[in-house]
């Protein structure tokens, strides 16, 4: 006997995605059940997904969720947590070193600090709590620049530009050895 699929109550979210969370499933690990389906709706036991999402929104919030479920599936095993933990540590440890041996110098050394930070806070509660202050006080900072005047916001350009420009030529000088001042003196006096 042909069951019509209108008749029997089948939810429009079929369960978990095939392969990885399926296999952790039959293996006894514990997988979270609050997947959702590509069109964005919640399962069986999950929230509704509202309508006026935007594109970018929906498929950041499907990247955010594919890799909690890879994460949540590596942490399950015993073996993937610590692997996890040791190659987030020395990612993180990595980008950090990097980024403070660039910040003397130009570039993005302060950027490369906070995406260590980053790294770090996958696994790590300190690191999450570390970024988010310097997320807050970013914003901050940020969303009280942009409430001043045209001339505050010149003037604190310009105070930005000139300690960019003398960590510059200090890096420069003692570093490599390299005076742009005493050069470009010279080249004034000179011509």
């Amino acid at each position: 006997m042909a069951t019509n699929r209108s008749s029997v109550d089948v939810p429009a979210w079929s369960g978990p995605p095939k392969g990885g969370v399926r296999a952790a499933e039959r293996r006894g690990y514990a997988v979270p059940k609050d997947q959702r389906d590509r069109r964005g709706r919640g399962g069986p036991d999950g929230p509704e997904s509202g309508g006026g999402t935007a594109v970018a929104e929906r498929r950041r919030g499907r990247f955010r969720r594919r890799v909690g479920t890879t994460l949540d599936l590596i942490r399950a095993n015993p073996t993937g947590r610590v692997t996890l933990k040791i190659f987030i540590s020395v990612a993180g440890a990595l980008v950090v070193t990097l980024g403070i041996a660039l910040i003397p110098l130009p570039g993005p050394g302060w950027l490369l600090v906070i995406a260590g930070l980053g790294i770090w806070a996958v696994e790590f509660h300190w690191a999450r709590r570390l970024l988010d202050f310097t997320r807050r006080h970013v914003q901050g900072w940020t969303r009280w620049v942009t409430s001043r005047s045209l001339a505050v916001r010149f003037v604190l350009g310009s105070v930005g530009l000139v300690f960019v420009a003398v960590v510059v030529w200090l890096s420069l000088k003692y570093s490599l050895g390299i005076d742009l001042l005493a050069r470009l003196l010279h080249y004034l006096a000179t011509h």
